[in-house]
């Protein structure tokens, strides 16, 4: 059996379809929108809550605080942190020994040179770094008893596909609307990810179950820079955009006063500083260590076009929404 922890959203929903034809369960501290027949409520937060069917062999820790605008800070470290221990703690009390973990090219930090698996980390946003610290305590749980396990940590980057409410999709939206304009001259390159091809991934690990401890970036190749996502989007949209460069001191100055407002008024907005520093930072990855070992199903362009397809072209009003980011 394969217990999903956090499957509820949107890549556990990507998953646990992909994954029909084994047992499956799903643990979340909220219902599933697809799957709630083979889910049970519990917050890892609480080791209590967390409870491992018998005959379990492999664990996907998907649960995580991952938005931008988490408040307080400390749900970043209750959850990803102290969630994560829990989990280990409870795969202990149930003898499971295989653990896939979903982590983030967050903990590497912005505008750093193609990072692999072994640069230095670096996080800027107290998500990456209780990323990073959760991964230190699987790490250490793993060499405290290494015999038969396996243990895959895969630090994706920026995921969207169908459903998904995240920044890619706001991002999306802004180009599909012919209303987008370009923070900063647009030549810096972002890795992304498909979901379609993360399930895949992470379902290549379920069925082979590697020994050992191993760590991979994802991304899917190769990276466009703003200016040639915006093409290809403009492309399938058919729509053409207005040639418009906002320089970046301006548009950070705009996200800062969409902080102070979300501050002000009690609401959260779809611009703020940090956006707009993510938006005109060069967040590109190196993959290749993955990309040896596992075929990926989609292209990213083929990723985009359904995404869009779904969302702009084929959009359906009574369709179950994900807010990932």
């Amino acid at each position: 059996m394969i217990l999903t922890i956090g499957g509820s959203g949107f890549v556990g929903s990507f998953l646990i379809k992909e994954l029909q034809n084994y047992k499956v369960g799903n643990l979340d501290k909220n219902p599933s929108p697809f799957f709630d027949n083979i889910s049970v409520n519990g917050d890892i937060r609480n080791l209590d809550e967390i409870k491992i069917p018998t005959g379990t062999k492999s664990v996907v820790l998907l649960a995580a605080e991952h938005r931008d605008d988490v408040s307080p800070t400390s749900l970043y470290y209750d959850v990803n942190v102290q969630g994560t221990k829990n989990v280990l703690q409870a795969m202990d009390n149930a003898g499971v020994k295989n653990l896939i973990f979903t982590s983030s090219v967050a903990i590497y930090g912005l505008n750093k040179t193609n990072p692999n698996e072994d640069h230095p980390q670096d996080p800027f946003n107290h998500y990456g770094k209780s990323k990073w610290e959760a991964e230190l305590f699987i790490k250490e749980w793993y060499d405290n008893d290494p015999e038969g396990k396996s243990i895959t940590i895969i630090r994706p980057t920026v995921i969207f596909g169908e459903r998904n409410r995240g920044n890619v999709y706001n991002l999306l939206k802004q180009i599909s609307s012919g209303k987008f304009m370009m923070i900063g001259k647009g030549q810096n390159k972002k890795s992304m990810a498909y979901v379609g091809n993360i399930v895949a991934l992470i379902k290549d690990r379920l069925k082979n179950l590697e020994p050992g401890f191993h760590i991979f970036n994802y991304a899917d190749k190769p990276d466009f820079s703003m200016v040639e996502l915006t093409q290809k989007i403009e492309e399938k949209m058919k729509i053409k955009l207005p040639n418009i460069k906002i320089p970046f001191f301006l548009g950070m100055i705009g996200g800062y006063c969409f902080d102070l407002l979300s501050v002000l008024l009690g609401r959260k907005f779809s611009v703020s500083s940090v956006r707009v520093q993510k938006f005109c930072a060069t967040t590109k990855f190196d993959a290749s260590k993955v990309h040896s070992v596992f075929s990926p199903p989609y292209t990213l362009e083929e990723g985009l076009n359904k995404t869009l397809e779904h969302e702009f072209i084929n959009k359906t009003e009574d369709d179950v929404l994900f807010y990932s980011e």
